[in-house]
């Protein structure tokens, strides 16, 4: 567990922040992203905050036309985490991962640790054992 004092006048992304305050290459730190399919529920995408999520490649990763990203209230409310704490593990309600592909090529990866300030290193594989990620192609840069 790694932990900085989050500042919630930043203006940062909390991925940037969490990067810049731990002095590691935003490469390694990976957010979460819960976004919709069509059914209503909720999967989460896990890529580098030094690069964007892919919609139609997290959908395709999923089996799915489609993936919005979900309302801020409803990835609270159904992770039970806050934005800018969310982690793809220990949710409320266990949403569908999917881990970036770029994670397995590194010795250790960051997310969050289930609050703001706080993230967790750990290798790849373990996330996506933790998770039972799938992993793919899901992040543009």
């Amino acid at each position: 567990m790694l932990e900085y004092e989050h500042d919630e006048r930043s203006g940062r992304g909390f991925g940037e922040e969490a990067a810049e305050k731990l002095g590691l290459d935003a490469t390694v730190v990976f957010k979460t992203l819960m976004v919709t399919l069509p059914d209503d529920s909720l999967a989460a995408g896990v890529v580098p905050v030094a690069g964007t999520l892919d919609l139609r490649a997290l959908a395709s990763a999923l089996g799915v036309k489609k993936v919005a990203m979900a309302e801020p209230a409803l990835a609270q409310r159904r992770t039970g985490y806050v934005l800018g704490g969310i982690s793809p593990m220990g949710q409320r309600h266990q949403a569908a991962v999917v881990i970036d592909s770029s994670a397995l090529a590194l010795d250790h990866v960051l997310v969050s640790g289930g609050r703001r300030g706080l993230d967790v290193r750990l290798a790849p594989q373990d996330l996506v054992t933790v998770t039972q990620a799938r992993v793919a192609p899901i992040a543009a840069p």
